[in-house]
This record gives C-alpha cells, sequence and structure tokens, in this order.
C-alpha cells in the first residue's frame, strides 16, 4: 500500500525546487495510492491536481483546498461524490471510469458554483435511464457534461421532466446498491477460500511418525551409497523447482482467465495479485544475489588476477620518455565520477565502476603515491599516469662540441668590436651641386644690390693627395 507522504509530495515537486508552501500543480498518477490524505494540509495553495489511475475508494482530506481549480480523479474505485463543498474555485473534475453508483450524491456540487466541466463517462451511474437529463437540471451552473456542451433548450426540458427523472434515478440507485451488496459479500467468501486454500498448501506433512527427523549418531563411517543419494536428491529438488515454475504458470493463467465482474473488489484484487507476484520475483533474485559466489580478485597464494567485469574498453601505454605507464579506460561519458574508485597498488591496479571491479596487474612496480588518475570532459575515459619504480637512464643525447678560441683570436675579436663602423661617400663617385652657382654670374651682375661672388671650389683629390702632415707646423688658428 502506497501513502501519501510529505517525502513522496517533494519528489512530485522538483518543478517547484520542492516547496510545498507555493505549490499550484502536482501529478501523483499511477502511483498505487489507496488514500487522500495530507495533501490539505501540506499544500494549501494547489490548483491542479492529478491523481488518476489509483486504488482510491473515497474522496476526503481536500475540502480545505480553496484554490483548487482541477480535480482529476479518473481511473480509481471510487463509488460516491462526497467532501467537495469547501472547493470553492472548483471548476473541472474528471471522475471518468470510477464506480459511482449512487447519482444523488452530484447534489452535493450544487455547493461548486464555479464548477463548469464534469466527466462521469465510464461509471454504472451513465447506464440509468434519464442520467443526463438529471445531471442537468441538477447542476445549473455546469456547462458541459460528459464533453458534450449543454445547451438552454436541454436545460429548460430537464427542468420541466424534473420529479418524473429523479423518481427514475432514486429506484434504479435502490436496485444497484442492493446489486453492489451482494457484490461485497461474494467478494468477501472469495477472499476466506483463497484465504483457507494458501493454508492447506503451507501445511506440508513431515517425515517420520511423529514428524520428526531421526538420524544415526553412533554409524561413524560413511555410507558409500550417501553420494548417490545426494546427487539424487539434488536432482529430484530440480525437477521440483521446475514443477513449481510449470505450476505457478497454471495458477497465473488460471487466475486471469477466470470471468470476474468489474468491481472496485476486482480491481484490488488484481492489484494485491501483481503486487505479490512482484515480491516473490524480487525475493528470488535477492537470494539468487545472495546465492552468487564472492569475486575473488586475489588467490589463497597471493596471485592477482585480471579482471574487467564492467566490460570497459581500456589502453595500456608504456610511456619510456617519462618513465611510467598510461592506462585510458574508455568509462562511459554520463557516469557521475562519484561512482568510480581508484586504487593504484605497486603491482596491480584496482578501479571500481558502479561497484564492478577492474583490475589490472602492471608490467612494471610503479608509484602508487606519485601516481594521478584524471577524467576527460568531453570522452569521459578515465587516463591514470603511474610513474614507474625503477628509474631508467637514458642516452643523452650528443650536442655539438664548440672549439674555444684562442687567445690572438679573443683579441682579434674585441678589436674589432671597439671599431665603430662609419658609412664614407667617395667623392670621386658622387658629386654635391653647389647651391651658391644655381644661377651664372652673368644674368646676376648688375640687377640688384647683391652681387654673388664666385666661391672658390677646392680640389679634393688633389688637397687629400699634397696633403703632408708636417708636425713641426704650428696648427692654425
Amino acid at each position: 500500500m502506497v501513502r501519501i507522504t510529505e517525502e513522496l509530495l517533494r519528489q512530485r515537486a522538483e518543478h517547484n525546487n520542492c516547496e510545498l508552501f507555493s505549490l499550484e500543480e502536482i501529478s501523483l498518477h499511477q502511483q498505487e495510492i489507496e488514500k487522500l490524505e495530507y495533501i490539505d494540509k501540506l499544500c494549501r495553495d494547489l490548483k491542479i491536481l492529478y491523481l488518476q489511475n489509483n486504488l482510491i475508494p473515497k474522496i476526503e482530506n481536500v475540502s480545505k483546498l480553496k484554490k483548487l481549480e482541477y480535480l482529476n480523479l479518473a481511473l480509481n474505485n471510487i463509488e460516491r461524490i462526497e467532501n467537495l463543498e469547501g472547493c470553492e474555485e472548483l471548476q473541472k473534475l474528471d471522475l471518468t471510469a470510477n464506480f459511482i453508483g449512487e447519482l444523488s450524491s452530484i447534489e452535493i456540487l450544487k455547493h461548486n458554483i464555479h464548477l463548469k466541466e464534469l466527466f462521469l463517462v465510464g461509471n454504472p451511474c451513465t447506464e440509468f435511464e434519464g442520467y443526463r437529463q438529471f445531471v442537468v437540471a441538477t447542476l445549473h451552473q455546469l456547462k458541459c457534461l460528459d464533453s458534450k456542451e449543454i445547451e438552454r433548450s436541454e436545460r429548460i426540458q430537464a427542468l420541466q421532466n424534473y420529479r418524473e427523472v429523479e423518481k427514475q434515478i432514486r429506484d434504479q440507485e435502490q436496485v444497484y446498491l442492493l446489486k453492489r451488496a451482494r457484490e461485497k459479500e461474494e467478494a468477501l467468501q472469495k477472499i476466506q477460500e483463497k484465504k483457507e486454500k494458501k493454508k492447506e498448501k503451507q501445511i506440508k506433512p513431515k517425515p517420520g511418525f511423529d514428524g520428526r527427523w531421526y538420524t544415526d549418531i553412533n554409524n561413524i563411517n560413511p555410507d558409500p551409497l550417501e553420494d548417490k543419494e545426494n546427487h539424487q536428491q539434488k536432482e529430484t529438488e530440480k525437477e521440483d523447482q521446475e514443477w513449481k515454475i510449470d505450476k505457478d504458470d497454471e495458477e497465473d493463467r488460471a487466475f486471469w482467465e477466470e470471468p470476474t465482474p468489474y468491481t472496485p473488489e476486482s480491481r484490488l484484487e488484481a492489484h494485491r495479485y501483481l503486487e505479490e507476484k512482484r515480491r516473490v520475483k524480487e525475493n528470488i533474485r535477492g537470494q539468487k544475489m545472495k546465492e552468487k559466489p564472492p569475486r575473488t580478485l586475489i588467490t589463497a597464494e597471493g596471485k592477482v588476477l585480471n579482471m574487467n567485469e564492467p566490460k570497459l574498453n581500456f589502453f595500456l601505454k608504456d610511456d619510456e620518455e617519462n618513465n611510467q605507464f598510461i592506462l585510458d579506460l574508455a568509462v562511459y561519458r554520463h557516469l557521475d565520477s562519484s561512482l568510480i574508485d581508484v586504487d593504484v597498488q605497486p603491482t596491480y591496479l584496482r578501479i571500481m565502476v558502479k561497484e564492478k571491479p577492474f583490475q589490472l596487474v602492471l608490467p612494471a612496480e610503479v608509484k602508487p603515491d606519485s601516481s594521478s588518475a584524471k577524467r576527460s570532459q568531453t570522452t569521459g575515459h578515465l587516463v591514470i599516469s603511474m610513474p614507474k619504480a625503477q628509474e631508467i637512464i637514458m642516452a643523452n643525447r650528443k650536442t655539438p662540441t664548440l672549439v674555444e678560441p684562442s687567445d690572438s683570436n679573443k683579441l682579434q675579436t674585441n678589436i674589432k668590436r671597439e671599431q665603430v663602423e662609419k658609412l664614407e661617400v667617395d667623392p670621386s663617385k658622387y658629386s654635391f651641386p653647389d647651391v651658391a652657382n644655381i644661377i651664372q654670374e652673368k644674368e646676376r651682375t648688375g640687377q640688384g644690390p647683391i652681387n654673388l661672388q664666385q666661391q672658390k671650389v677646392i680640389d679634393t683629390e688633389n688637397s687629400y693627395v699634397d696633403f703632408e702632415d708636417d708636425q713641426d707646423v704650428p696648427p692654425l688658428i
């Protein structure tokens, strides 16, 4: 039996950050709920409530939901409309495929003045003669019944024939209630018979005249026929298990093929049957898990075994340049890193992925303290770097030897560095124009107060050639 608890409500309120005081919409469908409770105390501001496809037999604990606008209770075991007077803002009520036979119980919906839509399809009351006329005449605020709009002429006609229709409905209700009483008695008898059958099956005859086992404690020497008997006993146990499975299949087939009326009791019985089957399967699965032998990661002799239970692809690389082993394990991309546990030992590596071991024996001893594990954000792969314990001496590469220069060469290079290089121009190759003689003297004479005199051009070549540096001659001032 599933009950409505605060934990369940918070789980279904993830869209509202698991907050209940401000929750306006919640869906509790297909939760196998058998009782309505705690909703009106924890979720006062609810506007939309989905409770379809459960096992709710009665409408209760929703009258304090003053802001509730839409209530969906389809596919439940409800037999009567009640406890909805406090839902002042209720506009839409869905009771499809329930067991409502007391059609007169809809009179309580008169207090819900904002109710516009009502769904009663699939209920026994819809088979009553005059069902629609009675509902239309009783609920004046209703605008749509069973997805069909109520016209004005239909309402006027229903109000005119209300007395006659009401009497018909009352008579049909009484017949239905008597029928339901008989169905309940039959269901109770059926349940008692099944309980008695189960008790008979559980009682099994025990061996011995007084129902006890007896052994000969004086017989110390084992009988050579005991092994054969044990083997035969195991075979008989297997045959018994197979027979039980076939018998369970036959019972299952007989249960579903047995004709039963569609009642709240039969629906609840089917649910109980499925729940019991599910519980038996879980117990069998739990026993198999318990019977499963423990994993042998290391033998009794101390030998470490290679194991890849999670069935992951991996690649082990020997990085000689960095003197280390690199393991690339293809872990699932969307697997949370908290579900991975890495344990590096000097001679082997163990990784637990969702409690499934991946174990690998290393070709050489490594340093566990210096090892590191990283995970790729794009591929999800786990990369583990494990430095080797024994350092390998690598041959150094030959570097070109430089010949040391002699002292004389050093002096020459220093002198060259001290000399400042200057850019000199050969005057024989390049001639510089005389700005003063651009205009000829003949044209300039007599044309103004200024007379430009011709400057003497010094022959640079001759001056340099005939020049003698005499130390006795004093310098010119």
